[in-house]
């Protein structure tokens, strides 16, 4: 009998990931106008980002809806299988509470962890679900470490604009223009779940240094805990140029990953975002 991990699109794990991993991404639908993708299978980031700066309208995302969560559990579990779900925070989806629902029918072979995250927020807590499974842990076992580890995952992050933002009605028109004008860059942190404003600087090289300082401010990173660095749009040089102009955030020597902001959030935060995801020390 063996564990099978699953996790939704919000994750930034596109369906080809997923396969290199061992584990089943059931996506979500984004629709820009009239046209629905599934994300991260028909709807991979750079083809997103090219539309999310041609739309004049935010995209919408729709959540997994129960029915396909069944088919999945179901296809999942048939071979007498256990299985662990990572899904979207309660706090920014129904997803959870659809998934949960379900699992109630697969009389405890089914376990839904409730990330309160989201982006790779997600994606440490799969890797290190993958670990637990490694290890031989049973599924409830491995859903017993999650919950408990999930507290510790920190995203904290700076969006390069606030177009976007503009864009979802997070913040208004005059907030955007002005901070335009004066080089405003916000901060986010997801907290108990939720994606908050944590502070803005002005101008990119006081953002970074206002990151690092969250990031230290949190305690700093578990390095024997998978973190990744993550960016918005198309521009993978942000990432390559943040990692190599702040070796002091890592362990000495290692490789550092990183990921692009996939569209579930990247619909709200848009191009330039560069952030960092971690388990903090404690």
């Amino acid at each position: 009998m063996a564990v099978k991990i699953v996790v939704d699109s919000s994750s930034d794990i596109s369906e080809s990931e997923a396969k290199e991993l061992g584990i089943t991404m059931i996506p979500m639908v984004i629709t820009f106008g009239e046209e629905e993708f599934f994300d991260g299978v028909d709807l991979l980031p750079a083809e997103f980002y090219e539309k999310l700066k041609a739309s004049k309208d935010v995209p919408k995302t729709a959540q997994v809806t129960p029915y396909r969560f069944e088919e999945l559990f179901s296809e999942e579990t048939k071979n007498g299988d256990e299985v662990v779900a990572i899904v979207l925070s309660s706090k920014l989806s129904g997803t959870y509470e659809g998934a949960k629902a379900v699992a109630e029918k697969f009389n405890g072979k089914v376990h839904v962890v409730d990330s309160l995250n989201a982006t790779s927020g997600e994606r440490v807590l799969v890797l290190y679900a993958l670990e637990l499974a490694k290890q031989g842990l049973s599924a409830k076992e491995i859903y017993e470490k999650l919950e408990e580890k999930k507290k510790d995952i920190e995203v904290v992050a700076v969006i390069d604009t606030l177009e976007y933002l503009k864009k979802g009605g997070r913040v208004s028109s005059a907030v955007a223009f002005i901070g335009g004008m004066l080089n405003i860059k916000p901060l986010i942190r997801v907290i108990d779940g939720e994606v908050k404003m944590a502070g803005k600087a002005r101008g990119q090289k006081k953002a970074i240094d206002a990151l690092k300082e969250m990031i230290n401010g949190c305690g700093g990173i578990d390095y024997s805990m998978p973190y990744t660095v993550i960016w918005g749009g198309n521009d993978k040089g942000i990432a390559h140029t943040f990692i190599e102009n702040n070796k002091d955030l890592w362990e000495e020597g290692a490789v550092v990953d990183n990921h692009v902001i996939a569209s579930t959030i990247g619909t709200h935060v848009g191009p330039g975002a560069l952030g960092v995801v971690f388990f903090k020390n404690n």
